[in-house]
């Protein structure tokens, strides 16, 4: 009797898929990369990684084809964000983040010069709640603050902002289709929150105008991530085709 070939599974890896590798080493993020093998394209290098070696595997990753958010949320005087944006576009990555204040947006959006790297302001972190930003000192709630900073990411040139996937159809409305609407703090039904406090599913994201996801713990805690990244894939093309 032969043997029974199994058919491939139908589905693939979603570029709109990124996998924070929000981890200690440089080799621990190797191995979640191993681990997920096809089911991922696009990975986000963020501060704990970025401070133990993360630029080197940005290089990597770049080299083996994926694509490469670095996580950087620039804050500075705007000469310095201006280096370092340009310094970092000379690392042919994808994504970079700053935040969104106006001096910082405009010099980052200066600092990458012709290159394609795509300049996402941060609007307002997905932890924080209104209690938390009344705490700080500002004045507007979550939605009207990110609402005057995707205005103000637009008027600097910025390519696209980071926001919760509950404002994620007030950034699609403001900045058009081809604004590029990036949404932490995704979690599946099947998942824990975590210390994401404006979390949503992948389908609801992706229904009020994300254009990407990132989506880290379901996956990467979980103990087959290749299965996990899929089946997430599978919910977003379920919800909005490619």
């Amino acid at each position: 009797m032969s043997a029974t070939t199994l058919a491939p599974s139908p589905v693939k890896a979603d570029p709109r898929l990124i996998i924070p590798l929000d981890l200690p080493t440089v080799g621990e993020a190797r191995d979640m990369i191993a681990r997920l093998g096809d089911a991922v394209v696009f990975y986000k290098i963020g501060l704990e990684l970025l401070a133990t070696g993360g630029m080197g595997l940005a290089h990597e990753l770049k080299a083996s084809g994926h694509k490469v958010f670095l996580d950087w949320k620039l804050h500075d005087i705007g000469t310095t964000v201006q280096r370092a944006a340009s310094a970092l576009a000379g690392a042919g990555c994808d994504f970079l983040t700053v935040h969104g204040e106006p001096q910082v947006m405009e010099a980052a959006v200066k600092g990458r010069g012709t290159s394609s790297l795509k300049v996402l302001a941060v609007t307002v972190l997905t932890s924080l709640t209104d209690e938390d930003l009344k705490e700080t000192g500002y004045a507007l709630g979550a939605r009207d603050l990110v609402a005057r900073r995707i205005r103000q990411a637009i008027d600097a040139g910025c390519d696209g902002v980071i926001s919760s996937p509950h404002e994620a159809a007030l950034a699609r409305e403001v900045g058009g289709p081809g604004f590029l609407v990036v949404t932490p703090g995704v979690r599946p039904e099947w998942s824990a929150k975590n210390d994401q406090a404006r979390a949503a599913t992948p389908a609801y994201a992706l229904e009020q105008g994300a254009s990407h996801l990132v989506c880290g713990r379901p996956i990467t805690a979980a103990n087959d991530p290749h299965a996990a990244a899929l089946r997430v894939a599978e919910e977003m093309a379920a919800a909005v085709p490619l």
